[in-house]
């Protein structure tokens, strides 16, 4: 979205005055734009279709869907830009938003694996530990996955630890362990070189990731694509707390006497620390 701002800027003052109405509503109109197709950018700009189309021919578009496409490219790849989804319209941004998250949460549901996913919770109910990784936009899902899993089951942790490096601790990880592994798009380098030590070393893993990721998920044991479209500049992980939510929710009712008692310890520690608000 930079690169066509600064075409737009440099080429304004060569615009017919009605080029310049479209360019001037693209720019001040920047987070709805691929909400727009042709037709409604031309009449939202008080020009002609023809008009929208030769502005974007002398931006070097051959069509007003290049440029869509072109924007989309760099949406996958995480940079933060809006995106047009046809499935997204309202009249505000909040109900657009409203739309955008409602359909994410139905196309994860929808294409959860459901043997996969009992695999899964069996797998972090009967591992001697858990590790979970999460760097950079990953790390707040990956700390709240710890949280919810620590409150049913011993021996979660986060992986590295702050200021530390990841080795150390890989090399203690066996094929009696499981590890998670968080990791959205524009993830650290780091994630592949990790998954392939733990891919080596036989250990069993899960991905959770943007459905795009092919690159890693064939690394991991099992993998879950979350999409995290947004119909603002950055991305949506409403279907990953989703995720974390379900998994605890299901690891807890697969060992829930268990799961009870240590809640229910946690609770009166809570007490004897005075840790928490009294309500």
């Amino acid at each position: 979205m930079q690169q066509l701002d600064t075409r737009l800027r440099e080429c304004y003052n060569e615009l017919s005055p009605q080029e310049q109405r479209v360019a001037s509503f693209i720019m001040d109109h920047f987070d709805d734009l691929m909400s727009y197709n042709s037709a409604e950018l031309a009449r939202l700009s008080g020009v002609s279709k023809a008009t929208v189309s030769r502005l974007f021919k002398r931006l070097g578009y051959d069509r007003f869907k290049e440029m869509r496409d072109e924007v989309r490219t760099l949406r996958q790849s995480g940079m933060p830009l809006t995106e047009n989804r046809d499935a997204v319209q309202g009249n505000t941004l909040l109900a657009r938003h409203y739309k955008q998250e409602m359909a994410n949460l139905t196309q994860w549901v929808n294409a959860l694996d459901a043997v996969q996913f009992a695999d899964v919770v069996q797998a972090l109910g009967a591992a001697r530990r858990v590790f979970i990784v999460g760097l950079r936009n990953s790390a707040p899902v990956a700390l709240h996955l710890r949280q919810q899993l620590m409150q049913i089951r011993g021996q979660v942790l986060l992986m590295p630890q702050p200021g530390q490096t990841l080795a150390e601790e890989l090399v203690d990880i066996t094929v009696q362990d499981v590890v998670v592994v968080v990791a959205f798009r524009r993830r650290p380098r780091v994630i592949r070189p990790v998954l392939e030590a733990l891919h080596k070393q036989g250990v069993p893993t899960v991905a959770i990731c943007e459905p795009q990721a092919a690159g890693i998920t064939t690394l991991a044991r099992w993998h879950f694509g979350l999409p995290l479209d947004s119909v603002s500049a950055f991305d949506s992980y409403s279907s990953a707390m989703s995720l974390v939510n379900l998994l605890a929710n299901a690891l807890l009712h697969s060992a829930l006497t268990e799961g009870r008692q240590r809640i229910h310890n946690i609770a009166s520690l809570y007490t004897d620390l005075d840790e928490l608000e009294q309500r």
